[in-house]
C-alpha cells in the first residue's frame, strides 16, 4: 500500500511556473504580486453531507475546485494558487488518480497552481483553500450596492437542486432533463471571466451557492440595503420549465443551491455595459430586480400581479 508521502509525491506533485516553490516543503513560497491584494477562500466537502458516498471520482475533484473558484469569481479576483487538504478512509490509488484528474484539469482551464496541502486517514473530507489576485479598486465585494442599483443574474438558477430532488425522488425528470441537471450539479463551471468583466461596473456581487434569496440577502445585510426581484424576471431553464410542479420549480429557482451563478447589482446607466460583457462572453445576463430602501438584508419576491410572495424556504444552511 502506498504511503502518505508516496501518495503526495504521484499524485498531487507537479512542476510550479508562477510560485517560487510548491509542494514537498513545508510552505509553499509565492512572490506577491505588485499592486494586487490577495483574495482568499476556502471550502470543504464533506461525504454524507456534500456529496454521497460512492460518488464518481473525477466529478468530484472538479467540483471541489469549482466551488472554491467561484468564490473567486464573485470577487473579481484572477486565480493564482490552490492549496488542498485531503482525509481519506484508506489509500485507494484508483480513486486518487481519478480524483487528481478532475482537479488539475479544472486547475489548467483556469491557470491555477496547487502548491501545498496535507494528506491524512479518516472520513472521506476535502477541504481546498484557493488565491486569487485584484487590483485594489477593482475587488467587487458585497457591501457596494446602492439604492436603485439593478440586480442582474447570470445563467439561471435552479437545475442543481432540481437533480437532487429527482435523486430524492421528489420529481421524475426526462432523460435529457436529467443529464442537464446533473451536469450542473456535479460539474459546475465557475464564472471566472464574468467576475473579471465585471471589475469597475458591477457594484456588487455574490455567487449564488446557497440559494438566490440567501446569498442576495447576504448583499442586502452587508451593503445596509433591501433587494426586490421579479419572479417572472427570473430565467429558466428548460428543465425548471417542463417540472410539472410548480412549487418545487419555485423553490428551485429561488432557495436551492450549487449554482455557482454570479448575481450582482449596477447602476440603471450601466445596463450598456452589462449587454456588452454579455455579448462578449456569449453570456446570458438577465436584470431580475432593483435595490431598495429598506430593512438590511430583506429579500422580497413580488408575482406576476405584483403582489408580495409567500417563501417557504430562502435557501440552504448547514445548521437548520
Amino acid at each position: 500500500m502506498a504511503s502518505e508521502f508516496d501518495i503526495i509525491r504521484r499524485y498531487f506533485t507537479r512542476p510550479v511556473k508562477r510560485a517560487l516553490l510548491g509542494v514537498g516543503d513545508d510552505c509553499a513560497l509565492i512572490a506577491p504580486e505588485p499592486d494586487t491584494l490577495l483574495a482568499l477562500s476556502t471550502d470543504m466537502l464533506v461525504e454524507g453531507r456534500h456529496f454521497l458516498a460512492g460518488a464518481d471520482a473525477v466529478k468530484l475533484g472538479h467540483k471541489s475546485l469549482a466551488v472554491n473558484l467561484s468564490d473567486l469569481a464573485a470577487m473579481g479576483a484572477a486565480p493564482r494558487y490552490a492549496t488542498l487538504a485531503l482525509s481519506l478512509p484508506d489509500a485507494d490509488e484508483t480513486w486518487l488518480a481519478q480524483f487528481t484528474r478532475g482537479v488539475f484539469k479544472l486547475a489548467d482551464t483556469f491557470d491555477v497552481e496547487l502548491v501545498g496541502g496535507d494528506i491524512t486517514r479518516g472520513p472521506r473530507n476535502i477541504s481546498i483553500t484557493v488565491l486569487g489576485a485584484v487590483p485594489p479598486e477593482l475587488a467587487l465585494r458585497r457591501d457596494g450596492a446602492k439604492v436603485g442599483d439593478e440586480v442582474w443574474l447570470s445563467g439561471c438558477t435552479g437545475d442543481a437542486a432540481l437533480a437532487l430532488a429527482h435523486l430524492n425522488a421528489q420529481v421524475r425528470l426526462t432523460d435529457a432533463a436529467l443529464a442537464h441537471c446533473l451536469a450542473r450539479l456535479h460539474t459546475p463551471v465557475p464564472c471566472i471571466a464574468l467576475g473579471l468583466a465585471l471589475r469597475g461596473l458591477a457594484s456588487s456581487a455574490i455567487d449564488v451557492s446557497d440559494g438566490l434569496v440567501a446569498d442576495l440577502g447576504h448583499i442586502g445585510e452587508r451593503s445596509g440595503v433591501a433587494l426586490e426581484l421579479r419572479y417572472a424576471a427570473l430565467p429558466r431553464s428548460r428543465a425548471i420549465q417542463a417540472c410539472a410542479d410548480e412549487r418545487l420549480a419555485q423553490e428551485c429557482l429561488l432557495a436551492g443551491g450549487d449554482d455557482y451563478e454570479l448575481v450582482f447589482t449596477a447602476s440603471p446607466d450601466a445596463r450598456g455595459r452589462v449587454a456588452s460583457v454579455a455579448a462578449d462572453l456569449g453570456l446570458a445576463l438577465t436584470r431580475i430586480g432593483a435595490v431598495s430602501a429598506g430593512e438590511p438584508g430583506l429579500v422580497s419576491v413580488r408575482d406576476t400581479d405584483g403582489e408580495l410572495m409567500a417563501l417557504e424556504r430562502k435557501g440552504f444552511d448547514h445548521f437548520r
